[in-house]
């Protein structure tokens, strides 16, 4: 995880080998918050008898945060394909850091289903907030944030609102500097994600 980490950190790399390397930390990322998710015994025929194991008992579904949070999702759907995928759009005021919605969509009938916002930058905490409050009043009880680069001052934030609420993540970083930006951090993500820099 830490090798794909610092190549993401790096300015050099190109835009198609950081998508390349979200895939790989998002997957990574995805398949440690989903490591406890209920499962059931099932039974199965193979060629030579039969046999038992687990399969998954999971309502679940994928919400990014627009934009970046799109770079995740694969990753997460080739773990989970049965997932449902919904979209939260906010945006960040670079003067005050709050977030404001320009955009949701989710999947209907979420009461009983597990919900994995996925954000790769969790600065501030505002839009991490702000998603988990939209996903919680469509109904999700079982809420999880998967990012790649987090402040402590953003898990200090999420974890003040959500004491109980898990997130999952490749590495805390120092701190925030006076712009909000994570440092060491990566740059803006969005940006690099989509060669828009």
């Amino acid at each position: 995880m830490q090798d794909a980490l610092i190549s993401l950190r790096d300015k050099a790399t190109t835009s198609s080998h950081f998508r390349r390397l979200t895939h790989r930390l998002s997957l990574l990322v995805a398949m440690e918050a989903t490591r406890k998710l209920p499962m059931n015994l099932a039974r199965v025929e193979t060629p030579l008898e039969m046999t038992q194991g687990e399969v998954l008992d999971a309502n679940v579904v994928v919400v990014p945060v627009l934009r970046a949070g799109l770079g995740m999702v694969d990753a997460v759907l080739e773990l989970l394909p049965h997932a449902r995928v919904g979209h939260i759009g906010l945006q960040r005021d670079e003067t005050t850091a709050v977030a404001s919605k320009y955009y949701a969509r989710l999947p209907a009938n979420l009461a009983g289903s597990t919900a994995l916002v996925v954000d790769p930058m969790l600065a501030t905490g505002g839009s991490a907030i702000a998603a988990i409050e939209l996903v919680q009043q469509a109904g999700v009880k079982d809420v999880r944030l998967l990012c790649i680069v987090a402040a402590p001052e953003g898990v200090a934030a999420v974890q003040a609102k959500f004491p109980a609420l898990p997130i999952y993540t490749s590495a805390v970083d120092r701190e925030l500097n006076p712009q909000k930006f994570i440092l060491p951090g990566l740059g803006d993500f969005g940006d690099r994600l989509y060669g828009t820099t």
